[in-house]
């Protein structure tokens, strides 16, 4: 019997599913391996723990892979697609390829057929192909400068609004608000200045997601102005791909399929809440499915079908 593996590897996790030719074994979840995020060593660590597991869980060995896809973000980049390449091959024998978190989702979300996918995780992007096999992509530039309505732009937009809020007196942002007590609960930290210098300091702002999400749960204002626009964000993508794939095609496309992935939309109603009210507003009629995608599927979908070939 022929084994196929398929790995999401992103900045907070990383998912490793097995399967045969007709069905998912097994799936486990490990650690970070974005290398470009957590660096090479740590990326090794998740990547080599989630085969081991998975493959024990499945009961076969990691040798009776005959081929392995693996979608990680920055593989578009040779050095990062060689490492991972290296690192997944020290377990598995089998052909291993390598690509970027945008495909898979796109797999898992509408197989070879035309849609959006917007992914929203520790980073973000939007990705889409149409009828004609064209591609086109928005945002997930880098944490730095771009990954909109991603958890880690969520984390450090709410450090900012806090701060700012803060300067105006706002009603509720405060030293005792629930925003403000979270996020240094969630680093650890004892006062405003240590929140300062460690939020200038490029610190894991994704990790202040469950925080935010939290304070707006319970009604601070500033925390759920921040998802409510995260959701926008996120929308604003959608509409991007959409408007570049499918705007002028007439009545070839009436409806756009949409999907979304991610553990932001996931974790969040009020961000999905905003994005669905949002894509309404799109150049192009989007049609916005319900379930959450699980890009590893797509991974393993594409681990099965190239080694059929």
């Amino acid at each position: 019997m022929a084994y196929y593996l398929g790995i999401d590897g992103g900045g907070s996790k990383t998912t490793c599913a097995v399967g045969d030719d007709a069905s998912v074994i097994t799936t486990v979840t490990t650690g970070p391996s974005n290398i470009t995020r957590v660096g090479e060593e740590r990326a090794r660590e998740a990547l080599q723990q989630a085969i081991s597991q998975a493959c024990a869980a499945a009961k076969i060995n990691p040798k009776q892979v005959e081929r392995a896809c693996v979608g990680i973000a920055g593989a578009g980049r040779e050095a990062v697609a060689a490492a991972v390449r290296k690192i997944v091959g020290e377990l598995i024998s089998g052909e291993i390829e390598v690509v970027g978190d945008m495909p898979i989702a796109l797999e898992a979300a509408f197989g070879g057929g035309t849609g959006v996918v917007v992914i929203a995780g520790t980073g973000s992007v939007a990705y889409g192909r149409n009828a004609e096999g064209r591609t086109a992509r928005a945002g997930g530039w880098g944490f730095a400068i771009s990954d909109e309505g991603s958890a880690h732009w969520i984390g450090r937009v709410a450090v900012s609004a806090l701060l700012r809020a803060m300067d105006r007196e706002e009603k509720g942002a405060s030293h005792s608000s629930s925003l403000f007590r979270g996020i240094t609960a969630a680093w650890k930290l004892k006062s405003l200045d240590e929140l300062v210098r460690t939020a200038n300091s490029n610190p894991d702002f994704a990790a202040l997601f469950p925080t935010i999400l939290a304070a707006a749960e319970g009604g601070d204002t500033v925390a759920e102005n921040v998802l409510l626009n995260a959701g926008r964000e996120l929308a604003g993508l959608a509409d991007i791909v959409s408007r570049r794939l499918f705007a002028g095609n007439g009545a070839s496309v009436t409806i756009v399929p949409l999907a979304v992935a991610g553990g932001v939309f996931r974790h969040s109603q009020m961000v999905w809440n905003a994005f669905g009210s949002e894509i309404q507003k799109a150049s192009v009629p989007l049609g916005l499915s319900p379930q959450i995608v699980e890009p590893v599927m797509g991974a393993l979908r594409m681990a099965r079908r190239s080694g059929k070939s």
